[in-house]
């Protein structure tokens, strides 16, 4: 489904990506794992336009998509949750998931892609007429979630989706994502919670100073002596 073939990207003179192959099939969940700095969103906004890459090439569905602009990428069925959640605090939670949907032209889609987004996080229908800059952290994260799926999209690429959250708000917030993978999202996702991210995960890659250090299943990588003295408290 989304295939990586050696990718350099960064900021001005900083390359924060280099020569980075990464391949994620469809109905998977792939996690990158590295610590803060390794490159692992500069890897995401790659994928989704927000950063452009100097050097190689990204594939999504067979096609490449690195020169496209991000409105174009999301159209082709991508989406990203980013660090941070970046909800519009002075937008209601039924206004941020609206804008979520800013590319579908059917307000009856709208309605119904809403609708899923409330059946999948409960706490959020309660709260649909409330700000979203009144909501707790976890809330927020289940609206940032709720709004990049406005899309429908077939790969979903989340970024430190259970930073700064209470350890039963991250399970919940793991719970959903192996839902979302089951129901037929494909999953690309970064975490800090290496211990979690492998528990779900199909597969996994390792970033260390923006080069690709270890892959292979997640299952793997868990038992890697090296892994767990690195990520994983062992």
């Amino acid at each position: 489904m989304l295939e990586i073939t050696n990718l350099c990207a960064g900021y001005g003179p900083i390359q924060a990506v280099s020569s980075l192959n990464l391949v994620v099939r469809q109905g998977e969940i792939v996690t990158l794992l590295g610590s803060n700095g390794a490159g692992k969103s500069t890897t995401l906004r790659s994928i989704s336009g927000l950063l452009k890459q100097k050097t190689g090439s990204i594939l999504f569905e067979g096609k490449e998509i690195q020169k496209l602009p991000t409105e174009k990428i999301i159209e082709k069925g991508i989406s990203q949750v980013p660090e941070g959640r970046k909800i519009f605090g002075r937008l209601t939670v039924d206004e941020n998931l609206e804008v979520g949907a800013y590319l579908v032209k059917d307000h009856k889609v709208i309605h119904e892609r809403k609708e899923q987004a409330f059946a999948l996080f409960p706490r959020l229908a309660e709260r649909r007429h409330q700000k979203g800059g009144t909501l707790s952290g976890g809330e927020q994260q289940m609206l940032a979630i709720g709004r990049a799926l406005m899309q429908s999209p077939r790969l979903l690429l989340l970024d430190e989706p259970s930073m700064g959250l209470a350890p039963l708000l991250v399970e919940a917030i793991f719970e959903i994502i192996v839902k979302l993978n089951r129901e037929g999202t494909t999953i690309l996702l970064v975490e800090q919670n290496a211990r979690m991210a492998l528990q779900v995960a199909h597969r996994a890659y390792v970033l260390a100073n923006g080069r690709l250090s270890m892959e292979g299943k997640a299952s793997d990588l868990a038992s890697d002596p090296e892994v767990q003295k690195a990520y994983l408290g062992g």
